[in-house]
C-alpha cells in the first residue's frame, strides 16, 4: 500500500432532522481534496459510525468515494465487536467499487484478549482478501490495546493487513513495530499516528502519517505540517503544530466529533447536528470554540452561502 502523508477522519454530516446531509458531505469531500488532504476516511469514529444503520453507512461511504472520484484513496470503516457480523458487513465492501481499504477497530465492550483479536482481524482479512485492512488500535473506546506482537502475528499470516491507526497514545507501541518490522520497507505496512497531538513524534519515529480529526476543520494546514515532517522539514511542521496545537486539544473538550463539528457549522460546511447519544457541546464550549476558530483564522474558510456543492 502506496499512501502516506495526512489523510482526513471525516464527520458524517447529518441535517437537523438527523439524516445524512449527502450535500454537505459531497461539498466536504470536495474542499478536503481541493484542501490537498493525502487520502479520506469514511465512516469511522469520528463519523459517528456507531449511530448509523447499515444502508447509511453504505450510502455515506459511496457518497465519499463519488465526491473523490479517484483523486486520493478512500477507506472505510467497518468495526463490529462481534466476528462474525463484522465479516458479513465487511463482505458489502468487496462489492462497492474503487475502495481502497477498510478499517476496523478493536472490537470493543467484549475485551477480547490478544487472541481473540488476532482471530478477529485473521478473519476480516481473510474474508476480504486481497482488499487491503488497515487496524485500528484506539483503546480509549474500545477497552481494549493491540498489543505489537499481535500486530506483527497478523502481518505474518495475512498480507493484505497493510496498516495501523495507531491510537493508543503510547509512543513506545510505534516504536516496537517500526523496530519490529524493519523488513516492509516504503511500500509495505505502514504506521499511521491516530492522534494529531503525537503525529510529529510518531513520524519521527517511523510512523509515514496521521489520520487526523483537525483536518477536518484544518485540511490545508494539517497536510503541510504532516508532509513537512515526512520530508524531515522540522521547523516548518513544528511551526503548524504550535499553531494548531491548541485546536488538538479542542476537539476533545466533550466528545469527538462534537467540538469539529461544531467549528465546521461556523465556518457554513455543515450543521452541527449529532445523532444520540451524543449531543452538541455546551453554551460555554460553543463560546470558547468560537473564540478559537477566530483567532486561529479557520471562520475566514467559510464558503459562499450556497456553499461548495459540486454534486451535480
Amino acid at each position: 500500500m502506496d499512501t502516506t502523508g495526512c489523510g482526513t477522519a471525516l464527520i458524517t454530516p447529518f441535517r437537523g432532522d438527523g439524516s445524512i446531509d449527502d450535500r454537505a458531505l459531497y461539498a466536504l469531500v470536495n474542499w478536503q481534496i481541493d484542501s490537498g488532504i493525502d487520502f479520506l476516511v469514511a465512516c469511522g469514529s469520528t463519523g459517528e459510525a456507531a449511530t448509523l444503520e447499515e444502508e447509511e453507512w453504505l450510502t455515506a461511504i459511496r457518497i465519499v468515494l463519488d465526491a473523490a472520484a479517484g483523486r486520493v484513496p478512500v477507506w472505510a470503516g467497518c468495526t463490529h465487536n462481534s466476528t462474525r457480523t463484522l465479516v458479513k458487513l465487511a463482505e458489502k465492501l468487496t462489492r462497492v467499487r474503487g475502495l481502497d481499504g477498510v478499517l476496523s477497530a478493536n472490537p470493543y465492550y467484549n475485551k477480547p484478549t490478544q487472541e481473540g483479536q488476532y482471530q478477529h482481524f485473521l478473519a476480516l482479512a481473510q474474508a476480504i482478501d486481497p482488499l487491503p485492512v488497515i487496524l485500528y488500535n484506539v483503546p480509549g473506546r474500545t477497552g481494549v490495546n493491540l498489543e505489537p506482537e499481535t500486530v506483527i502475528r497478523l502481518t505474518e499470516d495475512a498480507s493484505n493487513i497493510a496498516a495501523i491507526k495507531e491510537a493508543s497514545g503510547k509512543l513506545t507501541q510505534v516504536a516496537a513495530l517500526v523496530h519490529a518490522l524493519p523488513q516492509f520497507g516504503p511500500s509495505g505496512f505502514k504506521i499511521f499516528s491516530g492522534d494529531d497531538n503525537l503525529a510529529l513524534a510518531a513520524i519521527g519515529i517511523g510512523a509515514k502519517g496521521l489520520i487526523s480529526v483537525a483536518s477536518n476543520e484544518a485540511p490545508r494546514e494539517m497536510g503541510r505540517m504532516v508532509r513537512a515532517a515526512l520530508r524531515n522539514e522540522w521547523p516548518l511542521a513544528r511551526e503548524i503544530e504550535r499553531k494548531y496545537a491548541r485546536l488538538f486539544e479542542a476537539n476533545f473538550w466533550e466528545s469527538n466529533p462534537g467540538p469539529a463539528k461544531t467549528i465546521l457549522s461556523m465556518m457554513g460546511r455543515c450543521d452541527a447536528t449529532l445523532r444520540l447519544p451524543l449531543v452538541k457541546p455546551d453554551r460555554a464550549v460553543r463560546q470558547r470554540l468560537e473564540r478559537l476558530a477566530g483567532e486561529l483564522g479557520l471562520l475566514q474558510e467559510a464558503p459562499l452561502p450556497e456553499g461548495d456543492m459540486r454534486m451535480f
